[in-house]
């Protein structure tokens, strides 16, 4: 019994370091971009040095987890040597800067959460929420509750619904496609903050089930925002048709972490 614990704690942690690890992501994005080149193999250092005009030595010492220095110009001719997306960009700037504080993200923030509850509050057409940089709901507004009642429950957590709760499977109509997306959210919020204690309890939670683990084993895929994401969801007690909605996401300037997301008819 204790070795299959042991066990499960290093799997655990095995899963936890693979993901906010800049040297494991650049390998994969190499053969990602050597996929894109049409090449059958990842692209090698010597090469990804040259695009960059950068010297080999310092590409595999970058590779390696050595401390080099990154400008943003240098980031930015990563980006361009390894063919990253625009999600992909986002995580390596953000891995150029430091982690948000505690403070920064301000339980004492002169009452504009209160005002960003109101413009929650105020939403009547369509369903609207406000969550944390852990996807823990701060607020919803009355259409949200009654399309998803368990936002009203102590504690409720968007990652962990979509995830870990069998209900999301019912009302999500492709639940797999969209359980990969959530991770490779998850991902590029372990990047951007990988010793959040928040964060690496969801992602702990998260590799025992084994669907989503086999999801994040898939590939180190990142997306920064689900902006314009669609969903289609099955909710009889609210239409006995399909319904199909794509998430706005606005970026509260004085609230860093927090997320306002309508669902919009798509």
């Amino acid at each position: 019994m204790t070795e299959s614990r042991d066990s499960d704690i290093t799997e655990a942690a095995e899963f936890q370091l693979e993901f906010a690890d800049l040297p494991h992501l650049l390998r994969a994005w190499r053969a990602e971009a050597g996929v894109k080149l049409g090449r059958g193999k990842a692209l090698p250092q010597k090469e990804v040095a040259q695009r960059m005009g950068v010297s080999e030595r310092w590409y595999r010492a970058l590779e390696s987890g050595a401390q080099v220095p990154l400008t943003l110009d240098t980031l930015t001719q990563l980006a361009e040597a390894l063919d990253l997306g625009p999600d992909e960009r986002t995580a390596l700037y953000w891995y150029r800067l430091s982690e948000v504080s505690d403070v920064e993200r301000g339980a004492d923030d002169g009452g504009r959460l209160g005002r960003l509850k109101d413009l929650v509050d105020s939403q009547t057409t369509f369903p609207a929420y406000l969550i944390d940089h852990a996807w823990n709901i701060i607020t919803y507004n009355a259409l949200m509750a009654r399309w998803f009642p368990w936002v009203c429950e102590p504690e409720a957590n968007l990652m962990r619904w979509v995830l870990l709760n069998p209900e999301s499977r019912e009302q999500i109509v492709d639940w797999r496609k969209q359980a990969a997306l959530y991770l490779a959210q998850l991902r590029f919020a372990l990047f951007r903050s990988p010793d959040d204690p928040t964060l690496n309890d969801l992602l702990t939670s998260v590799q025992h089930e084994p669907v989503c683990r086999e999801l994040w084993n898939a590939g180190p895929r990142i997306i920064a925002f689900r902006q314009g994401g669609k969903f289609r969801l099955a909710l009889p007690h609210v239409s006995q048709t399909e319904l199909v909605v794509t998430a706005q996401v606005l970026l509260p300037a004085y609230r860093p972490g927090a997320r306002f997301v309508a669902l919009m008819p798509a």
